[in-house]
């Protein structure tokens, strides 16, 4: 059984608006009708004069006046008070009675003493009146009720009068003034109902016109902030490492001459000891004060970058660039050696620089950048609080570097280099759910070299590959033992350097792991380092395979600036890694919390995992959990531990999580 559509409901304030929409409407139509009904009504006296001069017309003449008289005043006042837009009802009440009353005027019209003759009623007289109660159908559409208030009157009289004279022509003229009557009425209401539809289209496309304003608004905002996230340091509000790296090539590329580009890097001296003795608190409020500093030196066309923990960057351009540079570079290490208060205490810090020079030290943004580092590097070895220039004979790091690449090889063939994994924890209940593989190299010579140096040196080797193998491998027999430690589920993540995603031999290479140690594709992640910009075009056929393989994607760092929120969204990534610099005094920085907040909601809104990096204590692990975090890893849950070391790890993990609350967030 099928039920006829009901009209939808109209809300109250949707309703007002309409009513507001038919009084003004028929205002309107009023202005218009009010001259043209004098104006017959004169010439129907005209007329009935003409014919047998009778006073009786002439007092009818004078009642249509003053009735359309008190309807145009009744007019003005509720055009004055705004009546129709405030009261709308209370308009279309007063505006009913109007158009009744000059609806009973017209309706005298038929027994007026010389409108009847020996013929019957005058047809002129019918014609006048049922063409001036087809005008007021038009121009009161809007709201039936007028119409039918002025029409019925005149019409009724009419149709009694002519049914009265009895003769056939006159009753003929009466039905057809009865069917006249009754389309009236009909079509007085079908307008109405199409003009209630009209205005509903239109408040509707308004609504609609609204709502897409406010979307568009709530867009471009949420545009504005994810573009601040993604180039912009969130603890100095400087610019960070990706905003950095295209402006720098971006100054290249408008650079014509010598003398015109000059790149300043600058490392603070013993910031490490302000963290670990007066907390990282104060260290942030040092960063930030060093921040304001170094921007009060520049000038507008220069950039201030932060390139990440106590290291700063400046590009400067334009003719003298060298001088400004050299400039700018001694005034910082002199200013960052005055105290800065931080509460109650006065810490001094001190600040190192290294100056490069374009083209002199180097025509690619990459090696510019390189050159200014080696200089920072001996301006630090040279007794800090210096302002070093580069010049060829700052080859030690150079050096360095070739010694880690000569070594490299056989580092790997005899199994030299060290593979550790820290946890990653879930902040409520303290369950494991993966680890990250870590690569270390105490090396005979060098001593501990960073893995930044192990990747450049495998890069400049051609083997990137291998290095991955020897990791990947290391990790797959960690997720062969992982099921003996009741960890059936658990990930290990490696990072992979984005530079090796041309071509598939990261995919087969991965793939031929998993498959030779049994292990599924989807317990290893694999984790986008941050030392290079992902190439969308050249990487996403081979982050493709691996993801049609099974594996799970993760970029590291999330936030800093090493990673593009376009490749984020146009790219299968299940997990977003947030650094450490985010969590550093999360406790007390609302600005902080509320760019975790943010990056958590984004991982929410593309349906990816969140896991923050370097967690130091359970008061950043509790703030972190109340702000919806999930996961995460750092030193308050363990250091980065030998395979070998990890079932001892589990068995005290699970009994340090065994003797706290329930409640408690570690």
């Amino acid at each position: 059984m099928t039920h006829a559509s009901r009209p939808t409901p109209i809300d109250e304030p949707t309703r007002h608006q309409i009513l507001s929409a038919q009084a003004v409407s028929v205002l309107d139509g009023i202005v218009l009708t009010l001259p043209a009904s004098c104006f017959i009504a004169v010439t129907i006296v005209a007329v009935l004069w003409l014919d047998a001069p009778n006073t009786s017309v002439l007092y009818w003449l004078a009642a249509i006046f003053a009735v359309n008289l008190a309807r145009y005043i009744t007019v003005r006042v509720i055009r004055r008070q705004n009546i129709a837009i405030e009261r709308p009802k209370r308009a279309l009440r007063i505006l009913s009675l109007g158009a009744l009353a000059g609806g009973l005027t017209w309706a005298l019209t038929p027994f007026l003493g010389t409108v009847i003759g020996e013929g019957g009623l005058n047809p002129y007289v019918v014609f006048i009146i049922c063409g001036i109660c087809a005008g007021a159908m038009m121009q009161s559409a809007a709201h039936s009720q007028t119409t039918m208030m002025f029409a019925v009157p005149p019409i009724l009289a009419t149709f009694v009068t002519l049914l009265a004279i009895g003769t056939p022509s006159s009753l003929v003229i009466a039905a057809d003034t009865a069917l006249f009557g009754l389309v009236m009425f009909r079509t007085s209401q079908v307008n109405e109902r199409e003009f209630v539809r009209s205005q509903m289209d239109r408040l509707n496309a308004i609504a609609l016109a609204a709502s897409l304003s406010d979307a568009n608004a709530e867009i471009n905002q949420s545009n504005q902030q994810l573009s601040a996230l993604v180039n912009t340091d969130p603890l100095t509000g400087l610019a960070n490492r990706t905003l950095f790296n295209n402006r720098l090539r971006d100054a290249f590329a408008a650079s014509r001459s010598a003398d015109t580009l000059a790149l300043l890097t600058i490392d603070l001296d013993r910031f490490k000891a302000i963290n670990d003795t007066m907390g990282h608190g104060v260290g942030d409020a040092v960063l930030t004060e060093i921040a304001s500093r170094l921007t009060g030196l520049t000038g507008e066309k220069d950039m201030v970058a932060r390139l990440g923990g106590d290291e700063f960057a400046v590009i400067i351009e334009g003719t003298g660039a060298e001088a400004r540079a050299r400039l700018i570079g001694k005034e910082i290490i002199r200013i960052a050696g005055e105290p800065i208060v931080v509460g109650e205490r006065s810490v001094t810090v001190g600040a190192s620089a290294g100056l490069a020079l374009y083209p002199a030290h180097g025509e690619s943004a990459e090696a510019l950048f390189a050159s200014a580092d080696i200089a920072l590097y001996a301006a630090k070895a040279g007794g800090r609080r210096k302002l070093s220039l580069f010049n060829p004979l700052l080859k030690a790091r150079i050096e360095r570097q070739r010694l880690i690449e000569a070594t490299l090889a056989e580092a790997l063939e005899k199994q030299m280099l060290q593979v550790f994994f820290q946890p990653q924890v879930e902040l409520d209940g303290g369950r494991v759910t993966g680890f990250e593989a870590l690569l270390r190299w105490p090396h005979d010579t060098l001593g501990a070299v960073s893995p930044p140096d192990i990747v450049r040196a495998a890069q400049a080797l051609h083997m990137s590959t291998a290095l991955t193998a020897y990791v990947a491998t290391r990790a797959a027999r960690l997720l062969q033992a992982l099921p003996g430690y009741g960890l059936p589920d658990a990930a290990v993540a490696i990072n992979v350097s984005p530079r090796e995603f041309s071509g598939d031999t990261l995919s087969r290479l991965l793939i031929d792991i998993t498959q030779q140690h049994d292990v599924p594709p989807s317990r290893m992640e694999i984790e986008i380092t941050e030392e290079a910009t992902l190439d969308t075009e050249a990487a996403g056929a081979e982050l493709a395979r691996l993801e049609a393989a099974g594996f799970r994607l993760a970029v590291d760092d999330f936030g800093m600036g090493h990673s593009s929120l376009a490749y984020i969204v146009s790219l299968h990534i299940d997990r977003l890694k947030i650094d450490r610099s985010f969590v550093r005094g999360i406790e007390t920085s609302r600005q902080n919390q509320t760019l975790i907040s943010a990056l958590i909601g984004i991982g929410k809104a593309l349906s990816i995992d969140i896991v923050v990096e370097g967690v130091e204590n359970e008061a950043e692990a509790r703030m972190l959990q109340s702000l919806g975090c999930r996961q995460a890893q750092g030193y308050h849950y363990a250091r980065p531990m030998d395979a070998a070391d990890i079932p001892g790890w589990l068995a005290q993990h699970a009994e340090r999580f065994a003797r706290q609350p329930a409640t408690d967030v570690t």
